[in-house]
């Protein structure tokens, strides 16, 4: 991790976890908190029953509320959705946008996440825009030209976005147990923060975090976070044990 971007840990909790069970989770993970690097910012995206029970269970600490998603627009008549004014009324401090999920599952396209960076932006929420390609596109030598198609989601925004993180995940990791290698990870992520200088100025684009999420482990955190390019990593299986998310985050540190 350079000096000057503090590393960040994010907890992506996806379909799991009821309010019960999250409470249960922030008793014990609250109680290693102290433990760990106090460098090392901390966010949970559980799902959305569960934002406001957890929510207030993390008020005055050093946790910090995220989501998994937010919708395009700030209110109207678009049932089963969630508004970044109803997040931004539970205490949500970040949100994931473009997560592999929702391009493969629901057909999410970069205008769309543009315009729920923006939202997320009107409410001052920080956009967690998340980027990777697939296997076949790896394989096929295309991961610099898909990583170019999906940062045009930022095309929309003449300056750098307030609080922007960046998190590369490479959809044939996630959820595999084959996570990249920490300099291919490095590769990468220092391709992204090419594409963010031209947007942006290098000096902007320094300052961004960028995460690496994809089957990241207690076994392999070190490894990863080591990397100079490397500010932490957006999390999901490992994230779910508090034990196994307090060591990713003293890996970070």
């Amino acid at each position: 991790m350079r000096a000057g971007r503090s590393p960040l840990v994010v907890a992506n909790w996806k379909m799991n976890k009821t309010a019960r069970e999250a409470a249960a989770f922030a008793e014990e993970f609250l109680s290693l908190r102290p433990s760990l690097p106090d460098a090392v910012g901390v966010a949970i995206a559980p799902a959305f029953p569960v934002l406001e029970r957890l929510g207030r269970l993390l008020t005055h600490t050093q946790v910090l509320l995220a989501a998994q998603d937010v919708h395009t627009e700030s209110k109207g008549a678009f049932t089963g959705e969630v508004s970044a004014p109803m997040l931004r009324d539970l205490g949500v401090s970040l949100a994931l946008v473009g997560h592999s999920e929702r391009r493969r599952d629901r057909k999410e396209d970069e205008a769309s996440f543009a315009r729920k960076i923006e939202r997320l932006l009107e409410n001052g929420i920080a956009p967690l825009y998340c980027v990777g390609e697939t296997l076949e596109e790896r394989d096929g030598g295309r991961t610099d030209e898909v990583l170019a198609r999906q940062m045009t989601a930022l095309d929309a925004f003449g300056s750098l976005p307030a609080g922007l993180v960046v998190a590369y995940e490479p959809v044939w990791a996630i959820g595999t147990g084959r996570a990249a290698s920490s300099a291919m990870a490095a590769d990468t992520h220092r391709q992204i923060r090419s594409l963010l200088s031209k947007r942006y100025g290098s000096d902007l684009a320094a300052s961004v975090r960028i995460l690496y999420g994809g089957s990241v482990t207690p076994a392999n955190a070190v490894s990863l976070f080591g990397e100079e390019e490397i500010d932490g990593g957006l999390v999901g299986g490992a994230s779910l044990v508090p034990a196994d998310f307090a060591a990713l985050v003293k890996a970070a540190g």
